[in-house]
């Protein structure tokens, strides 16, 4: 007989490594495919930035297993580290424990049924996966039992135009935009801010943390300033929670970002759409915005707007997407920052994850689409859950392991990047720091299945704290009224 195909995993971040990791303890053939050269290649470009969560909620418990028969110890749960702790400490040896599963520089290029186009349905669910993959060596063509797309959202950054669309001249002005948090210690990202205006452009957690590291190096090199450039009609709840927040790191990130505005280091600018990116002659940089206001000339901009997913080698696969968020229909209503004044998104797997396409799942920050409050360990959550659907477990598959606390401060229903919204505006509360949000069974059988079974809720369950967001991000700093800017895997929290 010939050998089983393989679940083919798309992309060895967090979420990835840790579907293979979960997979491998169901003794499931699995292959993780990542196009750039090394485990966590995503992460490593925000490497420089420190996570808001501590170890203990950053490694995934199929993956400890995997990594301790080797004598790995694990860091200490009270720390934060930064995205290249992450990699260096946790997926990198985790990478190296998986060994051949994992093959690096091989990009995918295309999905689909062997010998089925999407139209096709004649036999269409007896036929396995076929996955068209470029490396170095050329293209080639991979069998696959099931597919997992977790290659995140990290390469495809919103641009800074307020109608989702690149502004007008943002393309001409790439040279001096950026949309990514700038690593101020690299003397070459130092040398194009010190000195000078910065306009950021955003109003989550990456924008802060950009905002905090350009205010640090203007009291370092007069004459730096930064601009900060917000869609809604105020501030209102951006600094989040401050104390109150029940991960003290992000609320402590908000409190310095307020302490810079007080200072005078940051200007705001509220209201702004940009639809314009006009270049000087002397190499400025003008942003103009949906009624012809015009800002100061600046010379760089940092455009921390979010992420989108990448669906382009997806489009012979029959997708089940929410036409708003771009994440699948089963779990938009539960992340949608249009409706949620709260920040609570209840554990999900397979059953929310699943699409027409029997087999093939989007896990991990992909999975939230264009939706910003992705967490680290709901990613593992997820995998656990398809791996177990993939063993044909369908009772582990359904069974809900994690509990989402809550902030504890407020954000505002449909006030979602809205121009005129100030904090007046803002719903209400969410209830105190720790409260927990109506259960999951409660809500109509999440993870209940393909015949909608309430969700199995065990008597002991692991409390999930929210995590990073660039390839993951936490509720905005309030219960999830704001976007945080950069949803992937890693928010950013203020070094100590």
């Amino acid at each position: 007989m010939a050998e089983e195909p393989p679940v083919v995993v798309i992309g060895a971040g967090p979420a990835g490594l840790a579907a293979a990791a979960e997979l491998v303890a169901r003794d499931l053939p699995v292959l993780v495919l990542e196009k750039g050269g090394r485990a966590g290649a995503a992460v490593s470009g925000w490497g420089h930035v420190r996570l808001f969560s501590m170890w203990r909620d950053l490694v995934d418990p199929a993956a400890e297993k995997l990594l301790a028969a080797t004598g790995w110890r694990r860091p200490d749960d009270g720390g934060y580290p930064t995205g290249r702790e992450w990699v260096d400490a946790y997926l990198a040896p985790l990478a190296t424990v998986l060994g051949d599963r994992i093959r690096f520089g091989a990009e995918v290029t295309g999905v689909s049924r062997l010998g089925r186009d999407r139209v096709v349905d004649a036999a269409r669910e007896d036929q396995p996966f076929t996955v068209r993959v470029r490396t170095g060596a050329g293209e080639e063509r991979i069998t696959a039992r099931a597919v997992v797309d977790a290659s995140g959202t990290w390469n495809a950054p919103n641009p800074a135009g307020g109608d989702g669309l690149p502004a007008l001249g943002e393309g001409a002005a790439a040279e001096r935009m950026s949309y990514r948090i700038p690593d101020l210690a690299a003397p070459a990202v130092r040398a194009r801010h010190a000195g000078r205006t910065t306009a950021v452009v955003g109003r989550g957690h990456s924008a802060l943390t950009a905002l905090v590291a350009l205010a640090s190096l203007a009291r370092e090199s007069p004459g730096t300033k930064a601009v900060w450039v917000l869609r809604r009609g105020g501030i209102g709840d951006a600094f989040g929670g401050g104390a109150a927040d029940q991960l003290a790191a992000r609320g402590a990130l908000g409190q310095r970002a307020r302490a810079a505005v007080e200072a005078g280091h940051v200007r705001v600018v509220t209201g702004f759409r940009t639809t314009e990116v006009h270049a000087e002659q002397d190499g400025h940089l003008v942003l103009i915005d949906e009624n012809g206001r015009e800002l100061e000339p600046v010379d760089e901009v940092v455009a921390l707007t979010g992420f989108r997913p990448d669906l382009s080698f997806l489009s012979e696969i029959r997708l089940g997407l929410d036409s708003t968020l771009q994440a699948p229909v089963g779990l938009a209503p539960l992340i949608d920052p249009n409706q949620h004044s709260c920040g609570t998104v209840y554990p999900h797997g397979a059953a929310e994850l699943s699409h027409p396409e029997e087999g093939f799942f989007l896990a991990g920050m992909k999975s939230y689409g264009r939706a910003p409050t992705f967490l680290a360990l709901t990613g593992y959550e997820q995998v656990r859950s398809i791996a177990a659907h993939l063993a044909g477990d369908h009772e582990a598959a359904a069974r809900v392991e994690l509990t989402l606390p809550e902030t504890g401060v407020c954000g505002g229903a449909g006030l979602f990047d809205d121009p005129t919204a100030t904090k007046a505006d803002a719903g209400g509360c969410c209830g105190p720091a720790g409260s927990v949000a109506e259960p999951a069974a409660a809500r109509g059988g999440l993870h209940g299945g393909p015949h909608g079974a309430e969700a199995s809720v065990p008597s002991l369950r692991r409390s999930l704290l929210p995590v990073a967001g660039t390839e993951a991000a936490a509720p905005a700093g309030c219960c999830g009224g704001a976007p945080s800017s950069d949803a992937g895997t890693a928010e950013p929290a203020p070094a100590p």
